[in-house]
């Protein structure tokens, strides 16, 4: 299936959504540029989510024991092998494929549990404080390294949401860190496998996951390093001089630490998309109804930028924004709003059977009047890997000659292009303020609209 930034769920062709699931619907090509935060499995008032962070701090601390005792080659190998989850799928790869730390690193994380007494006493209390003491170490490793050691759990995760929405799995091995043992052992499972390169593919729980960890390198620095050690900055302080004090002064680090568990009111997970507020949607409106039409002060990318803004949160949750892109047709650069279609509504259902739409084009025109060519441009892009639907947003109102060349094109092709005006716009606006209808009705009354237009 050729779509645009393809989904497990879409390959497999399950029309559930992202906001009615437990877990983050991975990409098949990329990576979601998330990351798994072990101090909200510390804060989540949940037994199990509690037991699994003390299961990270004490393997983790296991390594550091292995390392102080004269295992160094085993422990170094360990965490090697632990830097890197290719079949999470969280971070920012292109390619979902990640690279390890080397034993560089591995050297200067593990000489932590020798250098500082306070960690050679007692371990970590929180593994993430690496972030601080060690470089080219941040929120990617961090989030990799705490799915390593609990991969088990997620393994019986992943085979549960499968189960429950019925996303097939296929036999595969894996490795899998044995606390008991402290080895690598290579485990046969039943996982999800990436038609893309047949690597399994794990699930995360939704309720981990953030942008920026709540103990990272730039809060200590802007929030507390600044703040309460150098107060007389002078800007010239760099990275390597600080993770080299505070390795020193590791008190001032625990001092950090225990803020940041004083002041957990406000963690959350962070929402894989969060729509903007209505008020803010609204100036949005305003703000492009007001733009003239054509390229003058840039009013085409303006209209552009808002309209990407505005249509991926009125339409959130029955279409999933899967990519804005840029094209180039006949010399012309043209905006894209693709959207997955997961069926979550009765008139996406009826275009992904009736048009084969797997994902929605909406193009976008901030000129003064569609031509021919617009039409045209649009429908030959409307290949196997979008089906036969797509819309246009423009301006004005489209001249009948232009509304006769979309239903001649739906006799002749059995292709299907809307287009909508700033009238529609200001209406779905209405409705997404009001809650009590929704915005993508108004996309389907227009669509009734087109199809009680085509000859029988």
């Amino acid at each position: 299936m050729a779509i645009i930034r393809p989904r497990l769920n879409d390959y497999h062709n399950l029309p559930f959504l992202q906001e009615e699931v437990d877990f983050a619907i991975p990409f098949l090509d990329e990576d979601i540029p998330l990351y798994v935060d072990p101090f909200l499995m510390w804060k989540i008032k949940s037994q199990q989510d509690n037991s699994l962070h003390t299961s990270i701090v004490n393997s983790f601390n296991q390594l550091g024991h292995l390392f102080v005792k004269g295992n160094e080659q085993q422990a170094r190998e360990i965490l090697i092998e632990l830097s890197e989850c290719n079949e999470i799928g969280l971070g920012n790869s292109k390619t979902r494929q990640g690279k390890k730390i080397g034993v560089k690193t591995a050297n200067e994380i593990l000489n932590l549990f020798k250098s500082i007494p306070q960690i050679n006493k007692q371990g970590f209390q929180h593994f993430e404080e690496i972030q601080l003491l060690v470089d080219n170490v941040s929120k990617d490793r961090v989030s990799d390294i705490s799915c390593c050691l609990i991969k088990s759990f997620l393994v019986d995760f992943t085979i549960d949401q499968c189960q429950k929405h019925k996303i097939p799995i296929e036999k595969c091995s894996i490795p899998i860190y044995d606390y008991k043992s402290q080895k690598i052992k290579i485990e046969e499972t039943y996982l999800p496998i990436n038609p893309e390169n047949g690597q399994p593919i794990i699930l995360t729980p939704k309720r981990w996951l953030k942008f920026v960890p709540w103990i990272n390198y730039e809060d200590y620095f802007n929030n507390y390093y600044i703040k309460d050690i150098e107060k007389e900055y002078d800007g010239k302080l760099k990275r390597v001089q600080i993770l080299d004090f505070n390795r020193n002064n590791y008190n001032l680090v625990s001092s950090y630490i225990s803020l940041k568990e004083q002041d957990n009111k406000k963690l959350t997970n962070d929402p894989l998309f969060t729509q903007i507020p209505v008020l803010s949607v609204k100036r949005k409106q305003n703000t492009i109804l007001k733009l003239p039409t054509g390229k003058t002060d840039n009013a085409d990318m303006k209209y552009e930028d808002l309209m990407v803004q505005i249509m991926s949160s009125m339409l959130y949750p029955h279409l999933d924004f899967a990519k804005e892109q840029s094209r180039i047709d006949s010399g012309t650069q043209i905006r894209d709003l693709i959207f997955y279609n997961n069926r979550s509504f009765d008139f996406l259902a009826d275009i992904y059977d009736t048009y084969d739409s797997k994902q929605l084009v909406i193009e976008l025109k901030n000129v003064k009047e569609v031509k021919r060519e617009h039409i045209n441009q649009l429908n030959r892009y409307l290949t196997e890997q979008f089906g036969r639907f797509g819309i246009i947003f423009t301006r004005n109102k489209v001249p009948k000659s232009i509304f006769k060349n979309t239903i001649d094109l739906w006799a002749g092709q059995r292709r299907c292009i809307l287009v909508l005006d700033d009238t529609d716009l200001k209406l779905m606006c209405e409705v997404y303020e009001s809650k009590q209808r929704l915005p993508i009705e108004v996309i389907k009354r227009k669509y009734v609209e087109f199809t009680r237009s085509c000859p029988a």
